[in-house]
């Protein structure tokens, strides 16, 4: 058609004009219009809409945020795709790896905030991400068994500063002491825990019982006195103490007897407070501190195959006679990436980067499902932020007014992609 007249070019793309003017031309100028007007919309407010940007300290917190997204996630997942499609070019199984590292592009945001959403629950028995971490933290320090003992009726034991519980006379050597303590439930006792035993005197040592004093049924034991039904409690550490030094510790065996050497003649015995501390729970991925980081996570893990993809594709293009020849002259892997490969991949990278910064300006699915409603103030964004004053706080000027923030963001890095596009036309 390369003689047709202006008028039916005009005509053939009238329908995709009427349509970009009533869903891109049409929502802009009328977001402008709207950001100069009071929340009513019939008074005009000049500047205020926009003023509020930089003083409402939840759209502060937005933009913040916001730069945080721009300047971390796409860089991120840019360093991701590359580091991917370089080391999985060699390999038999590249294209198995790339296949799996491509498809969570066709999960939803929807989905993903979901799946992440599970993947940072606080608990570790359902959350995976600190699943892993309680197992890697107790791998190197075991958490304690009894976070819930304390002394019961008739116990020598007293409470003392720091969570510590200390007997409150000194202790003799030959005479066996007795610390019972309650408060462990039986489903959570440890598994090596045995009956507990009434410790035997020995000369010159202090020995001595800690168990759980408990026995259930009215009337079945006796208080303060091990019993056949009763468990000891394993691991228990327990200190000799004189003039606020500890002269002397052991841990308790499995049946809850210990003993201790002469040196605890005429001591305190001391149950540390690290015996009682609350086992090691993980990590508070989605609480107000890292919230940010943690949905940028999840993000990375979506779109770092996206990057992935671009890249492995200019690599494919790219003149392998340029890398042999470094290699030929002595370069190594490293100066062949760095020097070479980089630089000659530079413009996909920019569009990769330009695009994921895009992406990022606009997001919205994953912080609204990932961060629970304590820490989504923290974790707000500028897309989020004009949803919330749009439709939850009632204020339509300022959520306009956020719009056109957005559009004056997207607009330079839309500018460096199209010049970008024509360089790449005119060559």
């Amino acid at each position: 058609m390369t003689g047709t007249r202006k008028s039916i070019a005009v005509l053939f793309l009238l329908p995709a004009l009427v349509l970009l003017g009533a869903l891109v031309v049409y929502p802009i100028c009328y977001s402008l219009v709207r950001s100069f007007l009071d929340q009513s919309g019939t008074g005009f407010a000049g500047l205020d809409n926009y003023r509020e940007l930089f003083t409402d300290d939840g759209i502060v917190t937005a933009i913040k945020n916001t730069a945080i997204w721009v300047a971390v996630a796409p860089a991120v997942a840019t360093a991701l795709g590359l580091i991917f499609a370089v080391l999985t070019e060699r390999v038999r199984w590249g294209t198995a790896f790339k296949l799996l590292i491509f498809m969570p592009m066709a999960i939803s945001m929807l989905a993903a905030g979901i799946i992440f959403r599970m993947v940072y629950e606080q608990d570790p028995d359902r959350g995976v991400a600190n699943a892993v971490v309680v197992g890697l933290h107790d791998t190197f320090a075991e958490s304690s068994a009894f976070p819930q003992a304390h002394p019961g009726r008739n116990s020598p034991l007293k409470r003392a500063g720091g969570g510590d519980f200390v007997t409150g006379t000194p202790v003799k050597a030959g005479t066996p002491v007795a610390l019972p303590l309650v408060g462990v439930a039986p489903d959570v006792m440890p598994k090596d825990a045995a009956p507990a035993k009434a410790a035997q005197a020995e000369p010159g040592k202090v020995t001595g019982t800690t168990w759980q004093d408990f026995t259930r049924g009215k009337g079945v034991g006796v208080l303060g006195k091990p019993d056949a039904t009763e468990q000891g409690y394993p691991g228990m550490r327990i200190e000799a103490v004189k003039d606020g030094k500890v002269v002397d510790s052991t841990t308790a065996a499995a049946d809850g007897t210990f003993t201790l050497s002469e040196k605890a003649d005429g001591a305190l015995l001391k149950l540390p407070a690290s015996n009682f501390a609350e086992p090691y729970r993980g990590v508070d991925w989605l609480g107000p501190t890292i919230a940010t980081p943690a949905i940028i996570g999840s993000y990375v893990w979506m779109w770092a195959g996206f990057a992935m993809v671009l890249i492995a594709a200019g690599l494919a293009g790219m003149p392998r006679e340029l890398l042999e020849a470094a290699r030929v002259d002595g370069a190594t892997e490293w100066q062949v990436f760095r020097r070479i490969t980089v630089p000659l991949l530079a413009p996909v990278l920019v569009v990769v980067l330009v695009t994921l910064m895009i992406n990022v300006l606009k997001i919205f699915d994953l912080v609204f499902i990932i961060a629970p409603g304590s820490s989504q103030d923290d974790a707000n964004v500028l897309a989020l932020q004009l949803y919330r004053s749009a439709f939850s706080d009632g204020r339509p000027g300022v959520a306009s007014a956020i719009a056109i923030l957005l559009l004056l963001l997207v607009v330079p890095m839309m500018w460096v992609n199209v010049r970008r596009l024509r360089k790449e036309v005119r060559r």
